[in-house]
């Protein structure tokens, strides 16, 4: 599907050659209800070569361990829960776990402090419920209960987010594997396969905290931010690729050079030091997060595509770059200032990027 005309292609719709393929070539057990084995799985998320030549791309750049750990939760009868601060790629891993897995990463519920116990739940069908009484014809499902009932991988987004009186409904759900529903006196029960990914952060405003015993339900994966910049420059680097195609964006893609520029930035403003060692810096309030790098290059790829020659310039990123640093006009324009005459304005083949970064202030 090239040419599709959906903005976004769900994972199973977009790398459905690479699904299709693994599943010929596995020949591992495969966990009840699940697409394919483990092995396969990680093998999806992390890429690699098949026996036959294939080659399969990497969804997740990072520690293999993790990603083995969070799929060996998965065969289990526990949860799993991925946390870590913004923009470390939570979402992303969980929908392509359950394209993996299930072969369908859209029965999600995303959290948020509006998120009611119907949409954890069920709700009704107001209009039956008034002409036939209670029923399960009446009876509006949630994507939890459809994927209970289809053996599948339900996502939850933004767990704590969530009131924490409404987190609490996924107590009995996830110890007894069934959803009581006292009106009609009857439970679905989950198939074999169905279990729950959900994702926090703690950097949030609104964060409501998980309750001891639904803490007891999850086994946590806690997902870091790149290592390391080599690290960090590829994964900006490739998403940007596929990001920029998805979107048609007819610049060309950004030089390496540029995009180890802006993660340099982040990387030094995150951890309060230069790359060297010696200068020591102040960080701003946000996150600076590897999806917010990936988005002031897309950015810049935009501008330099619709109002520039088609290659990204300094210029191209200067302001986006500024809006994602500061976040608190006061703070962090202080901090941002600070960083532009001592580190930036001192290093001789940045000199380009200085005077775009003045031009915007």
């Amino acid at each position: 599907m090239e040419n599709s005309p959906v903005l976004r292609q769900h994972a199973e719709e977009q790398f459905a050659e690479e699904l299709d393929e693994l599943q010929k070539q596995d020949k591992r057990q495969r966990p009840g209800n699940w697409v394919m084995s483990p092995w396969a799985v990680v093998t999806y998320l992390l890429g690699g070569t098949l026996e036959n030549g294939f080659a399969v791309s990497a969804k997740y750049i990072g520690s293999r361990r993790l990603i083995e750990t969070a799929v060996a939760t998965l065969a289990t009868d526990r949860a799993l829960l991925l946390y870590g601060v913004p923009g470390t790629a939570k979402s992303w891993v969980s929908e392509h776990l359950a394209a993996a897995i299930s072969g369908d990463s859209t029965l999600i519920v995303q959290g948020t402090a509006g998120t009611s116990e119907e949409q954890m739940r069920y709700g009704w069908n107001y209009a039956q419920l008034l002409s036939k009484g209670p029923s399960r014809e009446a009876l509006v499902d949630s994507p939890l209960i459809r994927a209970m009932e289809r053996g599948k991988i339900a996502r939850i987004e933004e767990l704590t987010r969530i009131p924490a009186d409404v987190q609490d409904t996924l107590i009995t759900l996830l110890s007894e594997k069934s959803l009581p529903i006292p009106e009609l006196a009857s439970e679905v029960q989950a198939v074999r396969g169905f279990n729950v990914i959900a994702t926090a952060n703690n950097r949030d405003k609104g964060v409501n905290e998980l309750s001891s015993a639904l803490k007891r339900r999850f086994n946590t994966v806690i997902l870091p931010v790149p290592s390391s910049e080599a690290e960090e420059v590829s994964i900006v680097n490739k998403r940007v690729a596929e990001m920029g195609r998805a979107l048609e964006l007819p610049a060309e893609p950004p030089a390496l050079a540029e995009v180890r520029r802006v993660v340099q930035i982040f990387r030094e403003l995150r951890n309060g030091l230069t790359e060297d060692g010696k200068t020591k810096l102040k960080s701003p309030s946000g996150t600076l997060s590897t999806a917010e790098a990936i988005s002031v290059i897309n950015s810049g790829m935009a501008l330099a595509a619709h109002f520039g020659d088609g290659v990204m310039h300094a210029n191209d990123v200067a302001a986006s770059l500024t809006g994602a640093v500061i976040k608190d006009p006061v703070q962090d324009a202080v901090v941002w200032r600070e960083y532009l005459e001592t580190v930036v304005k001192e290093r001789s083949d940045w000199k380009d990027l200085y005077r775009a970064f003045r031009e915007v202030e």
